[in-house]
């Protein structure tokens, strides 16, 4: 699979950025090491140690130890509804001023003051990346860099064009398209991650199956269908040109 990503990110001149997500810090490491090897991955997305809980002075640790001896750069991945481990903002800080570490994919379900004291002093060289789709517009607007969204399989174009207006201060246009992301994105996990997001793009004939593993069941009817109505560009660029 990385092979084959590989391949698709070198034609298109695109970076390609690795999960590895584990909770052994030494299998962790035998994996960035072998990614780094292959010459092909330009970063590794790990998330803070999942279920075991280390605590941060543990979670820093375990970060610590593979940037040291991975590597690889590396994107911290902060989502501690999944992981059950919550990374404060001293935690986050700390992590950014470590050379391996290059971001941070921000997805802890909120926007509040740790957010804003995360945005306004990040280390030069850090990249706060936002992780929760439905938020990502306001989370631009307060300083982030990018987004790493599942959402984005669906509509990129118009996710790349909303990250350039933010860019760009232009506000206005940036705050309509992300409304309409945002109500995009709630359809899109209206049902458990990615089952919906598989349903429209099998609907669309851009991916030949919407098969999930178990414990995933796919996604209902309804849901792929509400989800596929708001991911047809055409119909939501027809209604701005007859805004304009």
């Amino acid at each position: 699979m990385v092979r084959i990503c590989s391949a698709a990110c070198r034609a298109h001149g695109a970076p390609l950025i690795v999960g590895v997500g584990t909770n052994d810090t030494a299998a962790a490491i035998t994996t960035l090491r072998d990614l780094a090897q292959s010459g092909d991955v330009a970063a590794a997305l790990v998330p803070a140690p999942p279920y075991t809980r280390p605590g941060e002075a543990g979670t820093l640790a375990h970060f610590t130890a593979l940037a040291e001896h991975g590597g690889l750069p590396l994107v911290v991945y902060d989502v501690p509804y999944r992981t059950g481990q919550p990374l404060g903002t001293s935690a986050l800080k700390a992590l950014g001023h470590l050379p391996e570490v290059v971001a941070v994919k921000y997805a802890t379900g909120a926007i509040d003051g740790s957010t804003m004291d995360l945005l306004g002093s990040t280390a030069p060289g850090f990249a706060v990346l936002g992780g929760d789709d439905a938020v990502i517009s306001p989370l631009l607007a307060a300083g982030a860099h990018g987004g790493i969204l599942a959402s984005a399989h669906v509509r990129t174009a118009d996710f790349a064009e909303l990250i350039s207006l933010w860019r760009r201060d232009e506000a206005a246009p940036a705050r309509r398209l992300g409304a309409e992301l945002a109500r995009l994105s709630a359809a899109l996990f209206a049902e458990p991650n990615p089952t919906v997001i598989k349903g429209v793009l099998h609907a669309q004939g851009r991916i030949p199956s919407p098969a999930v593993r178990l414990p995933l069941l796919a996604a209902s009817t309804d849901a792929v269908r509400r989800a596929t109505s708001l991911a047809d560009t055409r119909t939501h660029r027809a209604r701005h040109e007859a805004a304009a």
